[in-house]
């Protein structure tokens, strides 16, 4: 009990991907065969954001358990009952309960799957690790709100844990920054990080930023705020400034103040360049979360543990390079194996069979089992397809085609029935768009 790979008596009507409550562990099931089932133990699952749209007590071998299946839907998180829960509901409650929680961040679907598949019980997207992987470009403003938007989708498709999304500055005024906000929303965002720089932006660990007056970057808060009571929601607003390298510190903590008083519900001051100043950010209105930023490879905050960072008074962690970072990495690496003319070691990826799990092909099996007609054959083979188009969907163009192609069409087509027994493609006998029937063999020109 308690190790990875345990192997344990569930019920069969268990499906891939179920979370799993065993002897007070939690497990995410992984694979299925024949009447033994795998589960990996989830270490930094948190029970009380387990997302389940249905629960069932079992006692099976000594083992009291329960089962919770998931549901991967855009901007839904599923509690424990039949109502379907939104996700920034799911990551309110993170907010609210005890501890500091991480949260890498993904730039695609394979990253975000991955991600929740670690245990992680919410991720984070960097508008730098998007640039790079969708664009191939620095994020200095290049990456647009539709890219970013379109991203997004595909990333609250792919999970079912929520997401806070990075909007940049919001990608114009207050009006602007209001429509990002619902498109946000729509995309199935559980939070959404709105900064005070100005167009185009820099990133944050970078040279050249520069950002807004405090009147409007409040005024782009409250915009915020208004556009999420408009369309009925519940996103999270994570108000961040860059006023510490922009300006200085002392203008960094009066504008997260006055973040909090505008309805923002978690703080983030990026760049903070010590310890000391990411404790005086934490006195700032310590009734709002905030959001610390371990920029991994050499930024200009201090590197510091969860728990240093919980003694800090933080609530959140993100760490936007880990993901990318270490994927370039590893492609550079496998790329110069392949320019020497040998293939990648081994160890350095995983096997085939653990690729095909990763991206969903058991699960995509699984499912498809439940889908099976009598024509539907398992394994490879040939298939049979029938297709005709009526000849009078050529709207009385068969009587023409033959001279305008120069050959007789029909002969050709008479000539490959009789010679190989198959059916024609052009049903030349139906002139009036019927529905699909036996082909005879005699067939007169419409």
């Amino acid at each position: 009990m308690g190790t990875f790979g345990s192997v344990m008596p569930f019920p069969t009507n268990l499906m891939l991907s179920d979370l799993v409550l065993v002897d007070d562990a939690d497990y995410r099931i992984t694979e299925i065969r024949g009447r033994k089932t795998k589960a990996r133990r989830i270490v930094e699952l948190d029970r009380a954001i387990a997302v389940a749209v249905s629960s069932e007590q079992c006692a099976v071998s000594n083992h009291s358990y329960s089962y919770q299946h998931r549901a991967a839907m855009a901007g839904l998180a599923v509690s424990s009952g039949s109502h379907v829960e939104p996700a920034a509901k799911v990551l309110r409650r993170i907010l609210e309960s005890p501890g500091v929680h991480l949260g890498p961040a993904c730039f695609d679907g394979l990253s975000a799957k991955l991600i929740e598949g670690a245990g992680f019980s919410y991720c984070f997207t960097s508008g730098f690790s998007i640039s790079a992987a969708r664009l191939g470009l620095p994020d200095t403003g290049l990456i647009s709100y539709g890219e970013m938007l379109d991203q997004g989708r595909l990333l609250t498709e792919a999970v079912s844990i929520p997401i806070i999304g990075d909007a940049d500055n919001g990608y114009g005024n207050p009006i602007n920054l209001k429509r990002t906000v619902k498109g946000f929303i729509r995309a199935g965002f559980a939070g959404i990080l709105l900064e005070d720089q100005v167009s185009p932006k820099a990133c944050g660990h970078t040279r050249g930023r520069k950002v807004v007056s405090l009147q409007e970057a409040v005024i782009k808060i409250k915009a915020a705020v208004d556009a999420r009571a408009e369309i009925g929601s519940d996103i999270v607003i994570v108000a961040r400034t860059d006023a510490r390298q922009a300006v200085s510190l002392d203008e960094a903590l009066l504008r997260t103040k006055a973040f909090a008083d505008a309805g923002a519900d978690v703080l983030f001051i990026d760049a903070l360049a010590s310890v000391e100043e990411m404790r005086a950010f934490c006195q700032v209105s310590p009734h709002i979360p905030k959001m610390a930023n371990m920029l991994e490879g050499g930024g200009k905050t201090p590197i510091l543990t969860p728990q240093q960072l919980e003694d800090i008074g933080y609530k959140i962690v993100v760490y936007p390079l880990s993901l990318i970072g270490v994927s370039i990495r590893a492609m550079q690496d496998a790329l110069a194996a392949l320019k020497g003319g040998r293939i990648p070691p081994p160890e350095s990826m995983p096997s085939f069979e653990e690729i095909k799990d990763i991206v969903g092909f058991n699960t995509y099996y699984e499912e498809e089992k439940r889908y099976v007609t009598g024509a539907s054959s398992e394994g490879d083979g040939l298939e049979k397809l029938d297709l005709r188009i009526p000849a009078g969907s050529l709207d009385g163009l068969t009587t023409i085609v033959p001279a305008l192609a120069g050959v007789n069409i029909k002969e050709l087509v008479d000539d490959v029935v009789e010679g190989n027994g198959g059916k024609k493609l052009l049903d030349f006998s139906d002139s009036m768009d019927e529905r699909i029937q036996e082909i005879p063999r005699q067939i007169s020109w419409s």
